[in-house]
């Protein structure tokens, strides 16, 4: 089996910065895809940012240009670079991984438990 394990998230002021850190470990043959979703009270999850094996990185409309999604070259961690915070970026963030668990095989979806962030005006 597969985990996903967050790290990184806390309490910052308006305009601060925090780096998620996302690490995947167990048995599986590829990632195919990693990033970055969220959850804010009373509203649905919704997509931050994915990367793909090609580094192809895809961004929501509300963070582009101030957060930066990247993995290591290990291609087996994803990291969330987030700058110039706003209140409305207060969530849980949720890493988000679809690995093929063998060659030719189906996809599946993991996730992680979530980490809050929180930030304050």
């Amino acid at each position: 089996q597969v985990q996903l394990v967050e790290s990184g998230g806390g309490l910052v002021q308006a305009g601060g910065s925090l780096r998620l850190s996302c690490a995947a470990s167990g048995s599986y043959f590829s990632i195919t895809i990693m990033g970055w979703y969220r959850q804010a009270p009373g509203k649905q999850r919704e997509l931050v940012a994915t990367i793909t094996s090609g580094i192809i990185t895809n961004y929501a409309d509300s963070v582009k240009g101030r957060f930066t999604v990247s993995r290591d070259n290990a291609e087996n961690t994803v990291y969330l670079q987030m700058n110039s915070l706003k209140p409305e970026d207060t969530a849980v963030y949720f890493c988000y991984a679809s690995l093929r668990m063998r060659w030719g095989g189906a996809l599946s979806n993991y996730w992680g438990r979530g980490t809050q962030v929180t930030v304050s005006s």
